[in-house]
Parts: structure tokens; C-alpha cells; sequence
């Protein structure tokens, strides 16, 4: 059976929410048009709660797709819930749609709907003429929970079948980081062909003997270096058990530095122009354009002088762009930042005179807190605590769940 593989379309992802869905669109198409069955590791969506406009775009994409004459079928469901339809497009929950156990998530509302299989701690088998298909998913789950999952659902391969084990999941050996991920020699063994979705670049490794695929998204979202490659999907062939990476014509992106070390404001502006306008003459299409400002301002230039949101909107028309100044040094608003920070009003400090205030606001209110105030303000102005925070909610109410 030849297998297309799409992943992390993300729907409704604001900032490119034109391109999520067209880019999805013309995936699934090809997909269908060359498939005998399709399979999703995660993210079909972009939020765990979706708005009804963006389920629209997800039910209409499914809906043509599923009406295809596919000489493949789902021959078994093997969970302890049902499914509603044998058309032979598999999928799991990526992180991006995860919710607490026991309440559906977006991508289970496709499957009720009867528009593909939604296969996260289940087991899908496929069959066309005497060739059978065994796919056991795991949908999104936080990293530190991944491999106990693995050992408690048992996943293991069935005999006489061509086995895929199909997951979304950060890897070690790809995102070396972070000790909790899953090292590749970790999942388990006996399956002939592994696939996963969340990393946005398509990768191939082997595993315990076998392929190891992620095809990548299929729009882009994070704005990294490598999200500078082809976006498409993997249609693999069990029979030659080879596999090719298909394009689908995503919007072009482009990131590129530009140093501002020893550089006026004009200068600055007048580099990046040139670069912008370099891009957009070499594309068909609106660009999507990264530029990354690195270097130590000279003394007397703050951030506000380079204007940099006045020429951005310049070429709004012509493509989308994002100046990051996060590599920028500064040494004179370092030192006012520092000076703010040490500063006092009658005595106290500007953070306790801020904690202060979180807290007569918060009594007023009547809430009472089993958090301090301090962590609680400590969580709101640090993104990456905020992110942590919630995932941790979340397993709060998947324990109290089960």
C-alpha cells in the first residue's frame, strides 16, 4: 500500500490562517489523489479549543477527501470507544488539541462526525485486497508522561501485519535539550515503519532497524531557520518500503541577520530595507520574511530610533515581516533597566510596591490563592513558566480524571 503522511496543518493558526488552511487543502488532496490510506500524527488544529469557524475549515477538508472511492478500509478498531466511519484516514491528537481526559478534543469531534479515525491510544488496522495495516497512535502528552503512557496502554506490534506505530512527540536525538524526551532506542521495538508529528522539518533516523519519519508541518508557524525548507507530506510504500517527500508550494520563507554594531538608526533601517526588497524581487508569491538584528547599538541609539515598525508597514502589501531585536545590546537601557529595578518609593521597592498592589486587588476581588502572589506575578511576566503552568493544570485535572 503506498501511505501519505500530513502533518501539524495546524487550522486556524492566526497569523497565517490563509495559508493553514490552503496549504492543509492542497496536502490532503495530493495525498488522497496518490493514497491508499492517510495518516495524521497530530495537530490538525492549532488550538485545543478551536473556534466553530475554524471546526468548519477542518469538517470541509475531511468531508471531500473522505468522499473519494478508496479501495482501502478500516477492517478493526481495537478502544474502548467507537468509530464511525471505515474511510482509511488515521489520526492522532497532537499536543496543540490536548485536553484533559475525558473530554473530547477537537480532533475527536472529526471522528464523530464520521470524517477519519481518530487512532490516539488505539489500534486501527487497514486492509486492501489480502495487505493489512496495524497502526497504534499515542496522541500529544506531556513529555515526562510519554514513556509511562507507552508501558501502560502495552504497545506492542500484532503478527501478520504490517506494523506502524504513530505518535507526537519531541525526540532527544533531534531536539538535544531536554533529558525528559523520549530517546529513539526508548520506543518500542517491533514495528516496521515509526511516525511522528509535533518537530516542523521533515527528519528521517532509523529505529531499532526500521524508518523513523517526520514529514513536518505543513505551514509555518514557529519562524525558525530550518522552517525555511519545502513544506509537503511523505507518501511511503510498504511494498518497496521506500519513501518520497512531496512539495506542496507553500508561501516562501526567508530569514536573514543583519548586524547593527557601530550603525545609526537610518543605517539599520536602510540595511533591512535592501534586504526586504531583495526578497520580495526574487519571489512569485508575498515572502514571508525573518530578519534577526544582532550586535551592540553605539551609544546614544535606543530601539526607537531605528523606526523600524514605520518601514515594516511599508511593505505590508508585498510580504510578512518580523524584526527580532531580541540579540540586540544596549547598554545604556540596560543600565536604566537596572536603575528602575533598584529604585525605591517610600522605602520600598518597585516590585513589592507592585505585589503589594496584586494583593489588595486580588482581596478586593475575594479570591484566595493557594499560590503566593509572588509566584503567581512571577508566572504571568515569564512566558515559558506560563506555558509549564498550564501543561501542569492539565495534568492536574488528567490525574484527578482517571
Amino acid at each position: 500500500m503506498k501511505i501519505g503522511i500530513v502533518s501539524d496543518m495546524h487550522l486556524g493558526y492566526e497569523r497565517f490562517r490563509a495559508d493553514a488552511y490552503s496549504q492543509a487543502k492542497r496536502a490532503l488532496e495530493m495525498a488522497a489523489a496518490s493514497c491508499d490510506m492517510i495518516l495524521i500524527p497530530g495537530d490538525v488544529f492549532d488550538s485545543r479549543t478551536p473556534a466553530p469557524d475554524v471546526i468548519a475549515e477542518g469538517i470541509n477538508l475531511f468531508r471531500e477527501i473522505s468522499k473519494k472511492e478508496w479501495k482501502a478500509h478500516v477492517l478493526k478498531y481495537e478502544a474502548d470507544r467507537e468509530t464511525y466511519t471505515d474511510v482509511p484516514i488515521v489520526a492522532v491528537s497532537g499536543t496543540h488539541e490536548r485536553t484533559a481526559i475525558g473530554r473530547d478534543n477537537a480532533l475527536r469531534l472529526l471522528d464523530l462526525a464520521g470524517l477519519l479515525v481518530d487512532t490516539s491510544e488505539a489500534r486501527t488496522t487497514i486492509q486492501k485486497g489480502e495487505e493489512k495495516i496495524a497502526v497504534y497512535g499515542i496522541g500529544g502528552v506531556s513529555e515526562e508522561l510519554f514513556k509511562s503512557k507507552i508501558t501502560e496502554l502495552g504497545v506492542r506490534p500484532v503478527i501478520g501485519v504490517f506494523n506502524i506505530f504513530m505518535f507526537h512527540q519531541s525526540l532527544y536525538e533531534i531536539l538535544p535539550f531536554n533529558e525528559q524526551f523520549m530517546r529513539l532506542d526508548e520506543l518500542p521495538e517491533g514495528f516496521d515503519l515509526y511516525i511522528d508529528g509535533h518537530l516542523h522539518t521533515k527528519n528521517e533516523q532509523n529505529v531499532h532497524g526500521k524508518k523513523f519519519l517526520v514529514p513536518g508541518s505543513t505551514v509555518i508557524t514557529q519562524m525558525k531557520d530550518a522552517e525555511q525548507s519545502s513544506k509537503g507530506f511523505i507518501i511511503f510504500d510498504t511494498k518497496t518500503y521506500s519513501y518520497e517527500f512531496v512539495e506542496i508550494g507553500s508561501r516562501p520563507f526567508v530569514a536573514q541577520q543583519a548586524n547593527v554594531s557601530g550603525k545609526s538608526g537610518e543605517e539599520i533601517r536602510s540595511e533591512c530595507s535592501a534586504i526586504i526588497e531583495s526578497i520580495i524581487k526574487e519571489s512569485n508569491e508575498p515572502p514571508i520574511i525573518r530578519i534577526k538584528l544582532e550586535g551592540e547599538l553605539r551609544p546614544g541609539i535606543s530601539n526607537s530610533d531605528m523606526s523600524l515598525k514605520n518601514m515594516v508597514a511599508r511593505y505590508s502589501k508585498s510580504a510578512f515581516i518580523e524584526i527580532d531585536s531580541s540579540k540586540i545590546t544596549n547598554k545604556s537601557m540596560e543600565e536604566g533597566i537596572e536603575s528602575v529595578r533598584s529604585s525605591k518609593i517610600r522605602g520600598e521597592s518597585i516590585k513589592e510596591r507592585g505585589l503589594d498592589a496584586l494583593n489588595q486587588t486580588l482581596a478586593g476581588l475575594g479570591f484566595s490563592l493557594s499560590i503566593k502572589s509572588g509566584e503567581l506575578m512571577d508566572l504571568l511576566t515569564n512566558s515559558s513558566k506560563k506555558e509549564k503552568f498550564t501543561d501542569e493544570i492539565l495534568e492536574l485535572l488528567d490525574s484527578g480524571s482517571s
